[in-house]
């Protein structure tokens, strides 16, 4: 969002955005992490921020929707059916092109980038492409906990086991477990 990217850029605490501005802290705070939707706030709210950090309510308002964020299992779906709809170097070539990588990596939303690049490295593998270096420095990354699919996840809480979870790992593919996300579905979508 563009008040994290103004607060980051001018070396400005959202304590010190609020003492300018006259906006309380935890309606910043709320405005920041995705609570607040910048569309519903006052526009005297808007203006007050967009003064003190020197950009327009406009500016304000466009990254609010370019933020949008999915829920992570529509992440995946959709980049499955992209490969799908484009086949295998298409699509690792628009992936390339796009940096969408590096893009969401930057925004720190992990798990997409992690596995947009674990995509990459198994269509690579399995086409027998020669794997991009560019990213190297986000391969050495893992994340912190598992992610499983959601249908894992239920099938384990309704036979109130681990083992559906423990026999997802086993079937992951490696490129996806490298990275603590536990995939073994990637071609079969409709």
């Amino acid at each position: 969002m563009l008040i994290n990217e103004q607060l980051e850029m001018q070396k400005m605490t959202k304590y010190r955005l609020s003492k300018d501005s006259g906006v309380p802290q935890a309606t910043i705070n709320d405005i920041c992490s995705g609570k607040a939707d910048p569309e519903k706030c006052a526009a005297g709210t808007l203006y007050r921020l967009a003064k003190v950090l020197g950009v327009t309510v406009e500016d304000i308002l466009e990254s609010a929707k370019e933020e949008y964020r999915s829920a992570f299992e529509t992440f995946k779906s959709n980049v499955c059916h992209h490969v799908k709809d484009m086949g295998d170097i298409d699509f690792m070539i628009d992936v390339l092109e796009s940096d969408e990588i590096r893009t969401l990596y930057n925004k720190h939303w992990y798990p997409e980038a992690l596995y947009l690049l674990a995509m990459l490295d198994y269509l690579s593998r399995v086409n027998d492409v020669e794997i991009c270096t560019k990213y190297n420095d986000i391969r050495s990354r893992k994340l912190s906990k598992p992610i499983y699919p959601t249908g894992v996840i239920l099938t384990s809480e309704v036979l109130k086991s681990d083992e559906p979870m423990r026999k997802a790992e086993e079937e992951s593919i490696p490129e996806f477990r490298r990275f603590n996300i536990i995939e073994s579905e990637v071609r079969n979508v409709v």
